[in-house]
């Protein structure tokens, strides 16, 4: 493989240029895409006892690093600037690495109280209780209790930048000078707000998360996940994590997320545009009993949201139409365009309900708990056909 000539360095390029042209590495064919690279194994030097078996190289072993994973880590740590990414197979493999990396047993981490439903099982679970690793859970817009949650043993802060499932923002200066002065990492798990649309290390984030599978991939056919940070951060992560743990991302996916992810700009767009329309519709329609999306100036942290991502809020929303748990349900089966499914950041729009079940609900706003939610993610269908989808569910479960 050899490189193109170095156009894709941070700053060189508008953010839809290095979409396209970031990564991409030519074989001697001088195929315009990375061509897919199946290979497990890879011919050695006649003479290998110089080779490290373990070392993060690629020529070697695909665990330890294949053509398709370097070209994605390339272009992810170019977008969101970064100095090296790790590609691993999902975003909640991406979640683990950090933790399994960064924390050990009798260290202590603080957690956003509303958080992705993994990472709540991760830290109020299965870590706790089997590596003795002990996790606060704090309110990360009270950057009061935040600090005062912070110990001498504090190894780790977890948030995301727009909260799931409450789209709750979380100020991610502030939060990082708050880590760092207690001599913490800060990791920020920016699904809901790839870049374009925010760049959590501009801020002072020590490294960012994605699930791939959601908005970076775009079209719902391929899981993986990322975490982007400075080398000397990543490396550690490629070592334990990918390496010796064997979390890595399949060539095939890596492959496919490179590809999807050359229209992620303009993608993020009209995600965009559409859910600010949307939010709108909904907010003033009295049959809706609140919308929570940082676009609205009703948004708890909207003038947050505005200073952070500027104009561009993403596609990820949370509601409830009036009535009980049947009502919610009765209003998703009504509608025609936007489908029934668990995901979100794909080409189609997806609605899920979820109830008012789980230890995590209780960070809740009151609406959430008392009416449950439903998760709406704007996919690229006309902004016109999801209005009127949603109107015409509205006119039949009212009826």
């Amino acid at each position: 493989m050899s490189e193109r000539p170095d156009r894709t360095r941070p700053g060189t390029l508008s953010d839809s240029s290095l979409a396209v042209h970031g990564g991409i590495q030519l074989d001697s064919t001088l195929a315009l895409r990375t061509p897919l690279v199946m290979a497990n194994s890879y011919q050695l030097p006649d003479d290998p006892s110089e080779i490290s078996w373990s070392a993060n190289a690629p020529g070697l072993y695909t665990r330890n690093t294949g053509v398709n994973q370097q070209a994605l880590q390339e272009k992810l740590a170019a977008l969101d600037d970064g100095e090296d990414a790790v590609a691993l197979a999902s975003g909640v493999a991406a979640l683990h690495a950090v933790f399994f990396t960064y924390v050990h047993a009798g260290d202590h981490v603080v957690v956003s109280d509303v958080t992705y439903e993994a990472t709540w099982r991760l830290w109020s679970e299965l870590l706790p209780q089997r590596y003795g690793i002990e996790a606060t859970f704090v309110d990360i817009t009270d950057h009061d209790a935040v600090r005062a949650a912070m110990r001498p043993n504090t190894r780790l802060v977890c948030v995301e930048t727009i909260a799931n499932p409450t789209t709750q923002v979380t100020d991610v200066a502030a939060i990082a000078a708050i880590a760092h002065e207690a001599g913490a990492i800060l990791m920020v798990d920016s699904t809901y707000t790839p870049p374009p649309v925010y760049r959590p290390l501009r801020d002072g984030a020590d490294l960012v998360v994605h699930s791939l599978s959601k908005y970076v991939n775009g079209h719902g056919d391929a899981m993986a996940g990322a975490v982007v940070g400075s080398r000397a951060l990543i490396d550690p992560i490629k070592a334990d994590a990918m390496i010796d743990v064997g979390g890595i991302i399949s060539p095939f996916n890596a492959w496919q997320i490179q590809r999807g992810s050359v229209t992620l700009p303009m993608r993020m767009r009209q995600h965009s545009e559409s859910a600010q329309a949307i939010a709108e519709l909904l907010d003033a329609d009295p049959r809706v009993a609140y919308v929570s999306y940082p676009g609205l100036p009703s948004h708890p942290q909207h003038e947050l949201a505005v200073r952070q991502f500027g104009r561009s809020f993403s596609g990820m929303m949370s509601f409830a139409v009036d009535g009980d748990p049947d009502t919610q349900n009765r209003f998703v089966a009504n509608l025609r365009l936007i489908t029934s499914g668990f995901s979100l950041g794909h080409d189609d729009s997806l609605i899920v309900h979820t109830g008012t079940e789980g230890g995590r609900v209780a960070a809740y706003p009151e609406p959430f708990r008392r009416l449950g939610h439903l998760r709406l993610s704007v996919g690229l269908e006309d902004t016109a056909d999801l209005l009127a989808d949603l109107r015409a569910a509205l006119d039949e479960t009212f009826a």
